[in-house]
């Protein structure tokens, strides 16, 4: 089983500046000769971390990060405005020119597959592969089954907590519900709705539940800009026509590619990923029998790290 590389740190690291209001933070790690690749984090709303730098060998690629629009460390934190899906495809062809290249692999998992699917069907030349896991499309069934019915189901104890914060009357659409907090002028209301929103997903994103996760995702910083900014644009939809990411994968049949999913992963259903599989058929397509949706879970690990060793070659 494959598992991540050594630490590293960034060799060099700055802050975009947008034109429109936001400064956003990216970083490069790697062999500053090595092949090109972008990575983009979940949420949206949830930053990078070091262990992603992790998923690369450090001999072979040059990667780099950036925390998306209004979270982690870019600025303002949790900001709203100018937030949209095609805001960050436009940043990212910002920092495609910042490290100077034509192509550059692309991965990224659960949101950040959503992303990497916007971008690759925008911008489909300057895409040399694509690394995908737990695949999330931003469909209106997909935001019921985790946050209106289905994945409830499954964990009927951790989402009384996720109701708690919503008065009974309001329960029928839970996400605008949570909109009227996460975007109000309460701010006691503003964080207990945030902490409740991040809480269920790092309670249910692993197939054996972790506290340190969970814990993790209830820290206020964090929260707050997770929740505000998912919520956002699972209300806008992501700022797409239904179903558009799927529709047009045919954009993405000159691309080499790779779709890994877990069997039992409850925030991003196995559905999708095998939708994408019958609409992209070119790209291998691997479910890991025994994980959820985590990356960090040992089977995800090793198809992801396997992936980009393959690709490395």
């Amino acid at each position: 089983m494959r598992t991540l590389y050594p630490a590293i740190e960034p060799y060099r690291t700055g802050m975009l500046e947008t034109g429109d209001g936001h400064q956003v933070y990216w970083e490069i790690s790697g062999n500053p000769e090595g092949k090109p690749a972008v990575f983009l984090h979940g949420g949206p709303g949830a930053g990078c971390s070091s262990a992603h730098r992790r998923l690369f060998d450090p001999k072979k690629y040059r990667v780099l990060l950036f925390d998306q629009r209004g979270c982690g460390r870019s600025k303002p934190h949790a900001s709203l405005d100018n937030n949209t899906t095609w805001d960050l495809v436009k940043d990212i062809e910002k920092l495609r020119a910042i490290m100077g290249v034509e192509k550059w692999l692309v991965f990224g998992g659960s949101w950040g597959s959503t992303l990497a699917l916007a971008y690759a069907e925008t911008h489909p030349e300057h895409v040399s592969e694509l690394v995908l896991r737990g695949i999330f499309t931003l469909q209106k069934r997909e935001i019921d089954w985790y946050y209106q019915q289905g994945a409830s189901n499954l964990f009927p104890d951790l989402w009384e907590s996720f109701l708690a914060p919503i008065p009974v009357a309001e329960r029928g659409d839970l996400v605008a519900a949570y909109h009227k907090r996460l975007t109000g002028t309460d701010t006691k209301a503003q964080l207990e709705a945030a902490r409740a929103w991040s809480v269920w997903e790092g309670s249910t994103i692993k197939l054996l539940p972790s506290k340190q996760n969970s814990n993790n995702y209830g820290q206020d910083q964090f929260a707050l800009a997770f929740a505000r900014i998912e919520n956002h644009y699972f209300t806008h939809a992501g700022w797409m026509d239904q179903g558009q990411l799927i529709r047009d994968a045919r954009k993405l049949k000159n691309i080499p590619g790779i779709i890994i999913q877990g069997r039992y992963d409850v925030c991003t259903p196995a559905v999708t990923a095998w939708e994408l599989h019958k609409a992209w058929p070119e790209a291998d397509f691997v479910i890991v029998d025994d994980a959820g949706h985590a990356f960090d879970e040992p089977g995800i690990m090793n198809q992801l790290i396997t992936a980009t060793d393959k690709f490395a070659a």
